[in-house]
């Protein structure tokens, strides 16, 4: 079993950055691939970046010159620095993890960009 716990959303205005940190814990276990997701009210949830185990990353096109991810293997944690915000950036963020294909969800965070 793994646990996933998000902090670092908050009210921000447009323009402004925020950082995201997703600590996963539980018993020993080799991660696929780690993930943030954001759903916005009235839309579905979505993905915005992940990194793989070998480091290989993607991101959702709008977030892409904006947001980084990445990840400190020591701690097990996941980050997502996020720049430039938008008022449409504004959503519950999720850290996703996968692992031996199980797919874990933390509670999410929210995000409120405004303009």
């Amino acid at each position: 079993q793994v646990q996933l716990v998000e902090s670092g959303g908050g009210l921000v205005q447009a323009g402004g950055s925020l950082r995201l940190s997703c600590a996963a814990s539980g018993n020993s276990f080799s991660i696929s691939s780690m993930g943030w997701y954001r759903q916005a009210p009235g839309k579905q949830r979505a993905l915005v970046a992940i990194i793989y185990s070998g480091g290989m990353t993607n991101y959702e096109d709008s977030v892409k010159v904006r947001f980084t991810i990445s990840r400190d293997n020591t701690k097990n944690t996941l980050y997502l620095k996020m720049n430039s915000l938008k008022a449409e950036d504004t959503a519950v963020y999720y850290c996703n993890l996968v692992t031996s294909g199980t797919v874990y969800w933390g509670q999410g965070t929210q995000v409120t960009v405004s303009s």
